[in-house]
């Protein structure tokens, strides 16, 4: 079992040596930046929607799919899911994919970042084989982003973690919903922390993930130094039944920038997951994040090692 100083939490994910996975240049297709991944597992196939910047500044989302999640990627020879003239929301593009498998429809949720002059804000699809969306709209007015779905119904209620901003305030909030188009019974669910690692803002990482422990919740924590901006890691622990209690926050970052290719980029200094796969077999947990916002990294971690550390933080 691991304490409180039995292990340096910087220690706990793995990056690849393989790392950056994806990068620009390696595209079907000219762009500027390939970064910030949706995730998941489909039959024997790694599939990451990935966030494409084009050389306009405008992002769309297109798909790589791999046998063994690491290597020899496929990518979609143009882009799979792009902004469309019927929903004046994605005039500036889409960002920043989380990806569920939604059971009470029995398909992938994927709740993205939809741009335009109005501001960020939170939509949401469905698909079946990544390879065609159907959209349902927005489902928070702006300014709002970094959201995903749970998995599962909670009384019979549809539950979103998201990150409004607030009187200039960005937390982590949750909120609830009956049918998918209206959303109530907000509240905060996970605070920036002033004078910490995460002073300046918090938000969602990856979707959340199912755990014996409760679901387990990365989020990105972002502080604000003399060089830039910090992007880096936290962990915290939900209760499984009520989603809004936090069982467990733990106090150190356990994943910032570190190498060259988390530095150099069109955002220096940016560690952000926003993608995530257990393999239940090896008892691991994947995570893809956007390095540097230019290219994708994984990292791993020994999930039940993960899981101790956390409650006992």
């Amino acid at each position: 079992m691991y304490g409180k100083l039995d292990r340096n939490p910087r220690e706990l994910f793995s990056r690849y040596m393989g790392n950056p996975i994806l990068e620009a240049g390696e595209w079907p297709y000219v762009i500027n930046s390939v970064f910030n991944p949706g995730a998941t597992q489909l039959g024997d196939e790694t599939v990451l929607l990935c966030r494409v910047e084009d050389c306009r500044g405008f992002s769309h989302l297109t798909v790589a799919r791999s046998d063994d999640g690491k290597t020899d990627w496929r990518v979609d020879s143009e882009p799979t899911f792009s902004r469309s003239k019927e929903f004046h929301e994605e005039q500036w593009g889409l960002e920043d994919p989380r990806v569920v498998w939604f059971e009470p429809y029995e398909r992938f949720a994927v709740v993205y970042t939809s741009f335009s002059p109005a501001g960020p804000q939170v939509s949401l699809a469905f698909t079946d084989q990544f390879e065609e969306f159907d959209r349902q709209g927005v489902l928070l007015s702006p300014e709002d982003k970094d959201a995903s779905l749970f998995p599962r119904k909670f009384d019979d209620r549809y539950v979103l973690i998201h990150r409004p901003i607030v009187r200039g305030e960005q937390h982590v909030w949750i909120s609830f919903s009956p049918d998918l188009v209206h959303w109530g019974d907000h509240e905060i669910l996970l605070t920036r922390r002033s004078g910490w690692w995460d002073d300046a803002k918090v938000g969602l990482g990856p979707q959340p993930i199912r755990t014996e422990e409760g679901w387990l919740i990365l989020y990105h924590g972002v502080r604000e130094t003399a060089s830039g901006s910090l992007y880096r890691v936290g962990l915290a622990l939900l209760d499984l039944e009520d989603p809004t209690k936090v069982i467990k926050r733990c106090d150190p970052w356990v994943m910032g920038p570190r190498e060259d290719y988390e530095y150099r980029g069109d955002v220096p200094g940016v560690v952000f997951p926003t993608g995530a796969i257990v393999d239940e077999t090896k008892g691991e947990l994947r995570i893809y994040y956007g390095a540097a916002d230019s290219s994708i990294g994984l990292a791993t971690a020994d999930l039940d090692q993960l899981l101790d550390y956390v409650k006992n933080c």
